[in-house]
């Protein structure tokens, strides 16, 4: 059975890559895992450089799951999207998972961690962005020279 690892952002060119596998790879075998990283806790959230109390620590948690809920609550519907698309071009329903990853520092080593752990053999990520320093984009560039063992394909 093959197994396809699909990073998932709120990004058109995901949702392309979603697209891509769907069309070229749909069958009753396939696996395919779509994976969300959560981005890093914004500033606000961070230390402010004392040590905290315990009342503080518990309204901090509160804060943060809080935020945590509503960035899984607004990828939920690109998540099922996605899930969609793919069953509907032949991937059976129970066959497609996705998971949140919420607890990262770092983007490509999360998703790479992820195909590895589960044994992905592939991995499906779209370019993000155009630069002149870095034509595939800052995750699919590293995912790319990163991702020794791991078939990669990067959807423009």
């Amino acid at each position: 059975m093959k197994k396809m690892l699909i990073a998932i952002d709120d990004s058109l060119s995901a949702m392309k890559a979603v697209d891509y596998v769907a069309q070229q790879f749909s069958c009753p075998g396939l696996r395919v895992g779509l994976v969300h990283v959560l981005p890093n806790l914004p500033a606000i959230f961070w230390d402010e450089g004392h040590i905290l109390s315990e009342d503080e620590k518990r309204d901090r948690k509160k804060v943060v799951d809080k935020w945590l809920a509503a960035q899984k609550t607004k990828m939920e519907p690109l998540l099922r999207q996605a899930r969609e698309t793919l069953v509907a071009q032949g991937v059976p329903s129970g066959q497609v998972e996705a998971k949140f990853i919420s607890d990262s520092t770092d983007v490509t080593d999360s998703i790479l961690e992820e195909a590895r752990d589960k044994r992905y053999e592939t991995v499906v990520v779209g370019r993000s962005h155009h630069s002149p320093k870095n034509a595939l984009g800052t995750v699919a560039g590293r995912i790319a020279t990163q991702g020794a063992g791991l078939a990669v394909i990067i959807v423009e």
